[in-house]
């Protein structure tokens, strides 16, 4: 075992996998000698030369298409999208291209490739570097979707996104970058994709979240395990596409609650997807009603300190919605 941090992990990940198979290569902004503007690239251009780590023009249309090309043609690429905020001019060659190459050459083709998405507030980003966009692409068949919450996830699912045959979305919520460190296993340690991970057991309510939202859930459980007496299970998704309804279900049925939790928007967030399949697979087994917390209606996350805090979750804040619906 080794300590890492999230963003150590994720390096070690690329770099394993860059040694292990010769077609897996790195393309974005910045990647190259600059090592990534959050350093998740550092010394694999020095290591690996520039014909597998590849700067790219302030272009995120080309580097998706550029990523699906290179796909196609055998290779892995690994494309960074600098900031998830920016990834929007590259929607089209997502959703319409990456997505449904596979369907509509009737298999002949396929896109094994990951865009790696740096996404989430409380870094003071504000509007335009703190986007939780995940859910325009979980509505989206045809790509996988993850979205680790510790180092150790982090890794695994990493290069089990490299090795998968489909295109694989891979979030990484910034403010977990640094934020703690955690046991990473050594060696050739892959996740399965589609489990989700019962971080914390417990019997009254169930708490679903993802990304940082892990963190900060159990911090809420054990607050509610020592001021309340209530004993709160954690379940982190970890893979949002495709996602793990039998961990969700087993979960609910053995606590009767539910409470989903993440940072975006709740109107239309990816919480109301599991709270919809809670409602419809589990409704005989709920002692109150299905709950989201999420952010608040607002554009965007505010750069001003003390707005960004009102945004951003928080622990207290799920232990808030925690113990009203234990309440039921």
């Amino acid at each position: 075992m080794a300590e890492l941090n999230m963003l150590e992990a994720i390096r070690l990940a690329m770099d394993e996998e860059m040694e292990r198979d010769d077609r897996v290569m790195v393309l974005g902004e910045d990647v190259g000698k600059k090592g990534g503007v959050f350093g998740a690239t550092e010394g694999l251009w020095a290591k690996y030369g520039d014909k597998r780590v590849l700067d790219t023009p302030l272009t995120e249309g080309m580097i998706a298409g550029a990523a699906m090309g290179a796909a196609v043609y055998g290779l892995r690429p690994i494309a960074e999208m600098q900031f998830a905020d920016f990834v929007y001019p590259a929607f089209n060659q997502i959703v319409s291209e990456i997505s449904r190459l596979h369907y509509r050459s009737n298999g002949t083709f396929t896109a094994p490739m990951v865009i790696r998405m740096p996404y989430g507030g409380g870094v003071h980003g504000a509007l335009y570097h703190s986007q939780s966009n995940e859910t325009y692409f979980t509505s989206t068949v045809g790509l996988k979707i993850l979205a680790p919450g510790t180092p150790a996830d982090a890794k695994g699912l990493l290069k089990a996104a490299v090795r998968d045959p489909d295109p694989v979305m891979f979030f990484e919520h910034k403010k977990t970058y640094r934020l703690f460190k955690a046991e990473v296993p050594d060696g050739d340690t892959v996740l399965p994709i589609g489990k989700a991970s019962v971080a914390r057991e417990g019997r009254h309510l169930s708490i679903f979240c993802y990304g940082f939202m892990r963190t900060c859930a159990l911090e809420a459980a054990e607050t509610l395990a020592r001021e309340d007496g209530v004993e709160a299970e954690v379940v982190d998704l970890r893979s949002l596409r495709p996602l793990d309804l039998e961990t969700i279900l087993t979960s609910v049925e053995k606590t009767g609650k539910a409470l989903v939790v993440h940072e975006a928007n709740r109107f239309g967030g990816f919480g109301a997807e599991i709270a919809a399949e809670i409602g419809e697979r589990a409704f005989e087994h709920l002692d109150g009603p299905v709950t989201r917390l999420a952010g608040p209606e607002v554009p965007g996350v505010p750069f001003h300190h003390t707005l960004e805090d009102w945004f951003m979750l928080s622990p207290a804040r799920i232990v808030q919605a925690a113990r009203d619906l234990a309440a039921y």
